[in-house]
């Protein structure tokens, strides 16, 4: 007997190198014995070299070994069989209870077996979106065999589910994976009741093929799949059926296409209430008839990049899950239709329909909250607070966003503001689009993407793609005017109907949106000196400009044109407290308690007070006197460490009449904490 070593460095031989060697003895009596126990001598050297044991997939037997190895592996290919290591019983796991029953599809289910009944080319397929259901078909086909709800000619009838990755998994050599396919297929003909369930099969396209080779899995299954020995149910999703599967038409040809439709709101509810008693068992709850149907229709109705009944049947059973890691005292018996609609609120990031108590007092004060940071403008913020309300009160509508807004007026006077304003109150986010950027007809491709065929198709539009990863925001279009007439046509229909369609066709849904789109428009014609006796201008005199700037069908889908007014000399001192107040803020971070006197507050309305250009001149005049004076003082002056500061204007008047300002700053430091005034000086008497 020869003992060869492992090769792999060591010098001693073992009891494993041993019991290797003893295979080659053939007409040994331990070789006899290992063989009525089943063991090969591939089985021990699998198991020795890679951990594989007996009932893992054989692995296939290399170019080196002899004949007889190869008739042992044969052996124990034929003690197990293709079908039980590269596919599931799908009778056998209804059997089980491990397959949910079928509800509904009776259509889909009776072409199914009329197509499995012809003699040639018996083999259905599939065909629908994502999470419409085509696997269920065949699993609930398997399910009404084991239930004897099948035509006679079915009663005896082996749904078996081929597993690609079983399939796959081990094959290293060329012809691995077409043996083992090809196995397969010789069992499921010896098998005349056997139906070869193929899911995904837009994957056997290609699988198996060397590198530039035409042969593939699906090649191998055409001869079968013609004659009639093999009976096959393939399932792809529509996208794969026409860009992969169905390029290939000799392939195509062999199968009759059986279309699975998205099922309706009802036909969801049905789907549920057959489905609800395995979850019930599963998260130990129960669920209302109302949160079913609240399931389904708000399902239907937020979430829109799945489909019915996958994404309703997802969300009862989150809805489950939420309630069972709860501690045992605030878990709910019963799932209702409030609960339902916290999970469809989280799913599709929008605020739920029950208003919390903390969005139910901002909604309080969202009015006085605005006006106490836009001033002078509360026409404007009374109607764009009662369309926020409106909405969130569920007396707006459903397929339409919260409201389009066209914010009119002179520059600096707020209308920015009020939308930065209200998403800040609201605690939402502010999406913000400056429309000079978009003066050419080929912007639009930007925001909703680009063509197929161009560079950076496949990436999306960044208004769709910012809408779809923040569904409830303020969309600010800014100096809308600014923009191409072709981007207020790609307006029409998200103002219409709350969507937007990208060019990969993912639609972006604006249903918990709030647009407001500003424009200058008229700001000019408001601005002009009137003659005579005619009365002076007020807001709302610009329409006549917005007509002509904007087409009827842009204006007619607006919730609402606000005008805002131009500033007075009445509101202008709010406006300087308000700058004010940002500054102080700013000096406190420094460490600095600042004081403005009356004398500057009046000399900056006055100064910094221009009708036809809003408040923006008040910040420009305050940076060019106070920021600017401050600066070196913060930096290399008195106010490094902070302190005290006096803020005054002194306020000359020349020969002319023309009156000047000059900023005097009185800086005290900071008083010392007496904690800290007892050892300073005992520090300075120690040194």
């Amino acid at each position: 007997m020869h003992v060869q070593s492992t090769g792999n460095g060591k010098k001693e031989v073992t009891g494993a190198n041993v019991l290797v060697a003893i295979f080659g003895e053939k007409d040994s009596h331990a070789v006899y014995y290992l063989h009525q126990q089943g063991v090969t001598r591939l089985d021990v050297v699998n198991f020795i070299a890679h951990g594989i044991k007996k009932s893992d997939p054989p692995e296939p037997t290399k170019a080196g070994e002899s004949a007889a190895e190869n008739e042992e592996s044969g052996e124990k290919n034929e003690k197990q069989s293709p079908l039980e290591q590269y596919t599931q019983n799908l009778n056998q796991l209804a059997k089980d209870g491990k397959i949910d029953p079928l509800i509904g599809r009776h259509y889909e289910v009776e072409r199914v077996i009329q197509i499995l009944c012809r003699r040639r080319k018996n083999n259905p397929l599939l065909v629908g979106e994502a999470g419409v259901g085509k696997t269920a078909i065949a699993e609930g086909l398997a399910w009404r065999i084991t239930q004897k709800d099948v035509p006679e000619i079915l009663a005896e009838a082996q749904v078996y589910s081929l597993d690609m990755g079983a399939l796959l998994a081990g094959t290293k050599y060329r012809g691995d994976f077409e043996q083992r396919l090809k196995g397969v297929l010789k069992s499921l003909k010896d098998k005349p009741n056997g139906i070869l369930f193929i899911d995904e099969i837009h994957t056997l396209i290609g699988a198996g093929a060397a590198s530039g080779g035409t042969l593939d899995a699906s090649n191998l299954l055409k001869p079968a799949l013609s004659s009639g020995q093999l009976k096959c149910i393939g399932a792809t999703p529509f996208t794969e059926y026409r860009g992969i599967f169905e390029k290939d038409a000799a392939l195509s040809r062999r199968f009759q296409k059986v279309d699975v439709v998205e099922p309706t709101v009802q036909e969801t509810v049905d789907i549920l209430k057959g489905l609800k008693s395995r979850f019930e068992e599963h998260h130990s709850v129960k669920y209302a008839v109302a949160a079913l149907q609240a399931a389904a229709e708000l399902s239907a109705k937020y979430i829109n990049d799945r489909h019915l009944p996958d994404k309703a049947i997802d969300v009862i059973d989150e809805a489950g899950a939420a309630q069972r890691i709860l501690p045992p005292s605030k878990r709910k018996k019963i799932i209702t239709k409030t609960e339902v609609e916290e999970i469809v609120a989280k799913i599709a990031r929008i605020p739920p329909a029950n208003v919390s108590n903390d969005d139910r007092g901002k909604l309080k004060t969202l009015v006085r909250d605005l006006k106490s940071v836009v001033f002078g403008q509360d026409k404007a913020l009374d109607v764009l607070s009662s369309a926020v309300k409106m909405a969130r009160s569920g007396l707006g509508k459903d397929d339409k966003p919260i409201g389009s807004f066209l914010f009119s007026g002179p520059t600096g006077v707020g209308k920015t503001e009020a939308a930065k304003q209200l998403a800040y109150i609201m605690g939402i986010e502010l999406i913000r689009f400056d429309m000079s950027e978009y003066m050419e007809r080929h912007a639009v491709s930007r925001l909703i993407g680009a063509p197929p065929g161009y560079v950076g198709f496949d990436q999306g539009g960044l208004l769709t793609e910012a809408v779809t990863k923040k569904p409830h925001c303020v969309l600010l279009l800014d100096e809308i005017e600014k923009a191409h007439p072709d981007i207020f046509n790609v307006l029409l229909q998200v103002m219409d109907h709350g969507t937007l369609t990208d060019n990969n066709g993912r639609k972006a849904d604006f249903r918990n949106v709030i647009i407001v789109m500003t424009t200058n428009a008229g700001a000019e014609t408001m601005n002009k000196a009137t003659i005579g006796f005619t009365n002076p201008r007020e807001a709302g005199d610009e329409m006549a400009d917005i007509k002509r700037l904007f087409t009827p069908e842009f204006r007619n889908r607006l919730d609402a044109t606000v005008s805002f007014k131009a500033l007075d000399e009445t509101v202008i001192l709010r406006v300087v407290d308000k700058f004010l107040l940002q500054l102080e803020t700013q000096l406190a971070e420094k460490k600095v308690e600042v004081t403005f006197t009356d004398t500057l507050r009046k000399y900056l309305g006055k100064k910094g007070f221009d009708p036809l250009m809003g408040a923006r001149p008040m910040q420009r005049l305050i940076q060019d006197t106070i920021r600017r004076a401050l600066a070196d003082e913060l930096l290399f002056g008195r106010l490094m460490d902070g302190g005290r500061l006096t803020v005054d204007m002194k306020v000359t008047t020349d020969e002319k009449g023309v009156e000047t300002g000059e900023v005097q700053l009185d800086i005290q430091p900071l008083p010392k904490k007496e904690g800290k005034t007892k050892p300073e000086p005992e520090s300075a008497e120690t040194n």
